[in-house]
């Protein structure tokens, strides 16, 4: 019974609801079409959150065995470090973990393009897979582009672009320029999350060599840089609505706004870095309430 709370503390659920923010922003603006699948969206979900155990798994695999886990390490105790979970069973985990996001992911481009070219179906196969190895390949390996300051960048990729337009073509089998606005929205905000991380976790990281975009500018930039993409995404957002000529009702989906811009007051101005840990928390849960009153106005 221990062993089994200790996978499930790895696996780190309170990191889901940010994950599927792209794929529920996608699946809503596709409904908001009459063009959604509820068979696309829940396999879009599975393979998303299997994705998302994976870079979880991955990151306290590839970080306990560079030492960056390690006591001085502010944010919540890890399964290897803790000695919960060995290197050798995370290391299973990974694997076990990579085949069910592989299969579900087949599953979901069958579903999504069995009726297309194959061209479609392999380009989404390359993307699979691709996401998968950003997954593993955040903290794991010789050259991990977690270490090198490059993490968000990925994540505003995968977690933002890709998932949102990802989705939303599987659903309509089309794509429209005006959906790399939220696209946009929900990768900047999930760089902000791991902005946050980074920002928390300076310290530690630094001394371990672990070269985030944080470490390279130093705090003081990075608060800008944070304001930019809460800013930024607020403003795409903004500019989302306007440019579809959303009814005010829509609007209701900016509720969160006073939460983030109490972020930003909270990032501004905090003197212990192990204030920053709850409002991680507070930050994703604002992104993915952000995607679900939009879904909400879009019924209404």
């Amino acid at each position: 019974m221990r062993k089994v709370k200790s996978w499930i503390s790895a696996f780190r659920l309170r990191t889901l609801p940010l994950s599927l923010s792209s794929i529920l922003m996608g699946s809503i603006i596709s409904y908001s079409q009459e063009n959604f699948t509820l068979s696309i969206a829940l396999l879009a979900i599975t393979t998303t959150v299997f994705l998302q155990v994976l870079s979880n798994l991955a990151n306290d695999y590839g970080d306990s065995k560079k030492g960056t886990d390690n006591n001085n390490r502010v944010g919540p105790e890890r399964a290897v470090q803790s000695g919960a979970i060995s290197l050798g069973e995370m290391k299973n985990g990974i694997i076990t973990t990579s085949i069910l996001s592989l299969l579900s992911g087949t599953a979901l481009i069958y579903i999504g393009l069995k009726d297309y070219s194959i061209t479609y179906i392999f380009s989404f196969f390359v993307l699979g897979i691709a996401s998968i190895a950003a997954a593993i390949k955040y903290t794991v390996g010789k050259n991990p582009y977690g270490y090198a300051g490059l993490g968000d960048l990925f994540v505003f990729l995968f977690f933002g672009i890709t998932g949102v337009i990802g989705t939303y073509f599987l659903h309509t089998h089309n794509f429209e320029l005006i959906i790399i606005l939220p696209a946009t929205t929900i990768g900047l905000l999930s760089a902000s999350v791991l902005n946050m991380n980074n920002m928390r976790d300076i310290k530690n990281d630094a001394e371990n060599n672990k070269k985030t975009l944080v470490v390279k500018m130093g705090i003081k930039k990075s608060k800008t840089y944070h304001t930019m993409l809460i800013l930024g995404a607020i403003a795409s957002f903004t500019t989302f609505l306007i440019l579809k000529e959303s009814s005010y009702i829509f609007f209701i989906c900016l509720t969160p706004l006073p939460v983030f811009m109490l972020n930003l007051k909270k990032v501004w101005s905090f003197k212990d870095n192990r204030d920053l840990d709850p409002e991680l928390k507070k930050l994703a849960l604002s992104t993915f309430l952000l995607t679900v009153l939009f879904g909400i106005s879009s019924i209404l």
